[in-house]
C-alpha cells in the first residue's frame, strides 16, 4: 500500500484512488511569460518521479497539466518586449516544452491552455453567482470567501487572521479584502472575451478549477504543485470548485513539493539569485539535476548551488561507473559455460530480488527517494565488489549473475527517470533484431551453456527450477513459464505440488 502525505489533513494516508487501478493527477503548469527556473524545475521533476512510480506499480495515470496563457505577468512581458500576448505565450510555451524534454520529464497526457477554456470558466462563474458564492461589481466578479465556511482548510489559516494584501489584490470594490477575482473587466489593449458581465478575462484561480474539472471531474486523485501554491491558489481552487459543485472533496490527495534555496538563501527576483534550468543544463547532464532532486525528500527544502550540483554529479557517476563496469566485464568474458552458481551467487541473485522489494517499500512510504537511493547505492557497492571478484577469479555463473545485478540496478534507476537512454537503446535493439529479453538471454545461456567440465543434467535442472521458484515468488509468471516450457521441450515433466516441485524425464 502506497502512503502519501496529504496537505489537506497534514498526515500520511493510504493511497486509495477514486477508481481502482487508475489515477487522475492534475499539476499546475507554467504561466508562460519567462523561462523556468530551478524552483519550477524541481516541481516538474518531483511529479514526473511520482508519475513514473505510480505507473511502475501498475496504475494507469491520466496526467493533466495546464498552460496559463492569460495573466497580468504575460501582459506586462508583452508590453516590455513590444510583442503581442500570443507571441509571448507561444514563445515561452515552446521554451518550457524544450526544457522539459531536456530534463527527460514525461509529457502530460492532456495539456489544456487557459484561453481555450473560457466558456467552461464562464459557466462556473455564473453558477457561483447563482449559488451566492460570488458577486458582480462594475464588470468584475469576485468570490466571497465568507460564503464558504471551510475557507482556509488547506492552508490551515484562520480567515480572521489573514491580512488584506497578502498575495491578493487590495480592491475597495470587494466586500471583504480576502475576496478574490473570478473575472476581470477589460482594460484597453488587454486580451478580452465576451461574458454576461461585459468584456473581460478570467482570474488565475478559476482557470485551474475549470480545466481540472473538465478533464478529471470532481473528486479526482492527486493535485500537485509547489508549497507556494497552497495559499492562495489551491485554497481558492477548493473554495471555487466545492462551492460550484456542492460536493466534497474537490481533490482526494493534495501533494506539495518544498522550496528551493540558492546557496542557503531564498530564491528571489529581488535578490537576483534566480537560476534558469536551461543555464544549468548547459553545464550538467540532466540526470545530475534529477539526482539532486532525488537526494532530498520532495516535501523538504532543497539547497541548490555549485557544491550541491557537484555532489549530485559524483553520485550519478558512481551509478554510471557501476553500470559500465558490469558491461566491461561482460565484454571481456570469454567463458562459454553453463553457469552452475556458487552459494554466494545464489545469495546474490536473492539479494537482487530483496533490493527491489526494499526499494518499493521506500517509495511506498510517501515517495521517499533519499531512502530508495540509499538502497540503490547499497546494490552498487555489492555489484562493484562482485565485479572485482570476477575480474580476479572468474566463475562459470559470473557473467550471468553480474548481468542480473546490472539489470536490477538499471531497472530501479529508470523507475526514478535515470538512465532512460539505456531503456531506449535496448528497445531499439529489440525492435531491430527481435532478440529475447535480457532475462531470456541469461536463461538461454544457462540452458545452452557449454563447459570443459559440465555439471550433471540433474544439477542443471535443479538450478533452473530454483531460479523458476524465485521468479514465481516475484510473480514474474512470464519468466517462470518460459523455464517450464523450455524444460518440457527437452522432455522434463514438472509437477508443482504443495510440498514442492517434482520433476521427471519422459
Amino acid at each position: 500500500m502506497i502512503k502519501v502525505h496529504n496537505t489537506l489533513t497534514g498526515t500520511k494516508e493510504n493511497f486509495t484512488p477514486r477508481e481502482e487501478g487508475k489515477v487522475g493527477m492534475y499539476v499546475c503548469g507554467p504561466t508562460v511569460y519567462n523561462y523556468i527556473h530551478v524552483g519550477n524545475g524541481r516541481a516538474y521533476l518531483v511529479f514526473d518521479i511520482i508519475k513514473r512510480y505510480l505507473r511502475y506499480k501498475g496504475f494507469k495515470v491520466t496526467h493533466v497539466q495546464n498552460f496559463t496563457d492569460v495573466d497580468d505577468k504575460i501582459i506586462n512581458r508583452a508590453q516590455e518586449e513590444n510583442k503581442t500576448v500570443a507571441e509571448i505565450t507561444r514563445k515561452y510555451e515552446q521554451a518550457f516544452l524544450d526544457d522539459m524534454f531536456a530534463l527527460n520529464v514525461l509529457p502530460p497526457d492532456i495539456t489544456p491552455r487557459a484561453t481555450e477554456h473560457i466558456p467552461q470558466m464562464i459557466r462556473m462563474i455564473e453558477k457561483l453567482i447563482e449559488k451566492g458564492h460570488a458577486y458582480q461589481v462594475d464588470g468584475n466578479v469576485f468570490y466571497s470567501v465568507r460564503s464558504f465556511p471551510e475557507y482556509g482548510k488547506l492552508s490551515k489559516r484562520n480567515l480572521e487572521d489573514m491580512r488584506a494584501g497578502e498575495r491578493v489584490e487590495v480592491d475597495e470594490r470587494k466586500r471583504d479584502p480576502m475576496d478574490f477575482a473570478l473575472w476581470k473587466s477589460a482594460k484597453p489593449g488587454e486580451p478580452a472575451w465576451d461574458s454576461p458581465w461585459g468584456k473581460g478575462r478570467p482570474g488565475w484561480h478559476i482557470e485551474c478549477s475549470a480545466m481540472s474539472l473538465e478533464y478529471l471531474g470532481m473528486g479526482f486523485d492527486i493535485h500537485g504543485g509547489g508549497q507556494d501554491l497552497i495559499f492562495p491558489h489551491h485554497e481558492n481552487e477548493i473554495a471555487q470548485s466545492e462551492g460550484y459543485s456542492g460536493e466534497s472533496p474537490f481533490v482526494r490527495y493534495w501533494i506539495h513539493n518544498g522550496f528551493v534555496n540558492i546557496n542557503e538563501e531564498k530564491m528571489s527576483k529581488s535578490i537576483g539569485n534566480i537560476i534558469l534550468v536551461r543555464d544549468i543544463l548547459e553545464k550538467y547532464h540532466p540526470d545530475v539535476l534529477r539526482m539532486l532532486v532525488l537526494q532530498t525528500h520532495y516535501r523538504n527544502l532543497i539547497d541548490f548551488g555549485v557544491e550541491a550540483l557537484e555532489e549530485a554529479k559524483k553520485a550519478y557517476e558512481r551509478l554510471e561507473n557501476c553500470i559500465f563496469g558490469v558491461s566491461e566485464l561482460l565484454e571481456k568474458s570469454t567463458l562459454k559455460v553453463a553457469p552452475a552458481g556458487t552459494q554466494r551467487e545464489m545469495e546474490l541473485a536473492e539479494y537482487y530480488m530483496e533490493t527491489e522489494t526494499r526499494f518499493e517499500e521506500a517509495m511506498d512510504d510517501d515517495f521517499n527517494t533519499p531512502r530508495a537511493l540509499g538502497i540503490i547505492f547499497e546494490l552498487v557497492k555489492e555489484l562493484n565488489t562482485y565485479v572485482s571478484e570476477q575480474s580476479a577469479f572468474p566463475t562459470p555463473a559470473g557473467p550471468a549473475i553480474a548481468k542480473l545485478g546490472q539489470d536490477t540496478l538499471v531497472k530501479l534507476c529508470q523507475v526514478l527517470g535515470l538512465f532512460t537512454f539505456l531503456q531506449e537503446e535496448e528497445a531499439s535493439e529489440l525492435e531491430e533484431e527481435q532478440e529475447p529479453s535480457e532475462s531470456g538471454k541469461i536463461l538461454q545461456a544457462i540452458a545452452h551453456g557449454h563447459s570443459r567440465k559440465l555439471p550433471s543434467p540433474e544439477e542443471l535442472i535443479d538450478l533452473l527450477l530454483d531460479i523458476r521458484t524465485k521468479f514465481r515468488n516475484r510473480k514474474d509468471w512470464e519468466m517462470a513459464d518460459y523455464i517450464r516450457a523450455r524444460l518440457e521441450e527437452m522432455g522434463v515433466k514438472i509437477e508443482d505440488r504443495r510440498e514442492g516441485v517434482r520433476w521427471k524425464v519422459e
